[in-house]
């Protein structure tokens, strides 16, 4: 360095001003926590193309990106969660308790839909904070807590449902007030001209974007990424922890209860065992999506893509004629794949620095 640049320098720059490390545009790129899931998307979108004629076309993809919206607007929730440092295992079954109670209020006491609607929300979000309140008052793992309510919810789930009706499934609604109006909201179609998308597709992308907002332009998001980093150092510098994970787990029950609204007032009536094993579905979307399962690490648009891939390889077995019984071990070999890839790139964006 010439002494006129080391003068410079040392006239302009202040001693306390913090150094801000430059990073190179292909790092910056390898270090979004959605970079490997695109990757994913695109290879998967390009083999089904090839494979499987009719996955070409404009009507699958309208088919795709429903499958892919049923367990992405679930998926957004349990990935903020895992980003927070925690998981949910009974967002699955919770997405069926929030149709149940919605159904059965309605019909049982002859109210309009919308009151039904309502009501369950309340319930949703309450187990939403039983299980945040329980998390933090025990700090057990949430795994043994959710698990717990898991089961709970699955109990009754079934038993109320078949002690009320006398059958495992809910009368169907479709001739109560307010049917049509709420079936618009969570369940209509959307005429687009050259396809129509279900209305769920078109929610799925307005939380996607609310929740990327929330994380990367809002305090909250700052709040969420650093509990889930180490919980101890973020509640030493103020960040209130307890309001934040109680928050997220309510934020994953009114996903669950958004989707079970869609359900019911798609399909006019809901079974009391819908929902079992796609809790699971939702953290493998958020994994594949570049969440971390230890927490502090992942993006709300990844949680899409991990979906939309989950949406591509559901239709794209269809659309090829192959035995869908062998979903779940492509399931199983995506999973692991997508975490060494994810793996592989974080530290390749760590060592280009």
């Amino acid at each position: 360095m010439s002494p006129t640049v080391a003068t410079s320098t040392t006239a302009t720059q202040k001693p306390d001003e913090p150094v801000r490390v430059q990073r190179s545009l292909g790092a910056r790129i390898l270090s979004r926590p959605e970079i490997g899931a695109a990757l994913a998307a695109l290879v998967i979108f390009v083999f089904f193309c090839v494979v499987a004629p009719p996955f070409r076309t404009v009507e699958a993809l309208s088919t795709v990106l429903y499958s892919a919206s049923t367990i992405g607007i679930v998926a957004l929730g349990v990935a903020l969660l895992m980003i927070g440092g925690e998981f949910d295992l009974s967002s699955g079954v919770a997405v069926t308790s929030a149709a149940l109670t919605s159904a059965m209020i309605s019909y049982q006491l002859s109210l309009n839909v919308w009151a039904g609607v309502l009501i369950s929300l309340l319930f949703a979000l309450a187990i939403g904070f039983a299980n945040g309140w329980l998390l933090v008052r025990t700090r057990l793992p949430s795994f043994l807590i959710t698990l717990s309510t898991f089961f709970v919810l699955q109990g009754v789930n079934l038993g109320v449902t078949k002690l009320i009706t006398g059958t495992v499934a809910t009368t169907n609604i479709d001739e109560l007030d307010g049917f049509d109006s709420a079936r618009a909201l969570f369940a209509g179609d959307i005429p687009l001209g050259f396809m129509t998308l279900k209305a769920s597709v078109l929610w799925w992308g307005v939380f996607v974007a609310i929740a990327s907002w929330l994380l990367l332009r809002t305090r909250t998001g700052n709040w969420i990424f650093a509990v889930g980093g180490n919980q101890d150092s973020a509640r030493a510098v103020g960040v209130p922890v307890t309001r934040v994970k109680i928050g997220l787990f309510m934020g994953v029950a009114f996903c669950a209860w958004f989707l079970g609204q869609h359900l019911l007032l798609n399909f006019s009536t809901v079974q009391a065992g819908l929902g079992v094993g796609n809790e699971l579905i939702y953290i493998v979307a958020a994994v594949v999506g570049g969440a971390l399962l230890t927490g502090g690490f992942g993006s709300a648009l990844g949680s899409a893509i991990g979906a939309f891939i989950f949406g591509m390889t559901t239709q794209g077995i269809v659309y090829a004629g192959w035995d869908p019984n062998w979903f779940k071990t492509f399931l199983g070999v995506m999973l692991l794949i997508a975490v060494l890839v994810n793996l592989y790139i974080k530290n390749s964006a760590t060592r280009r620095k």
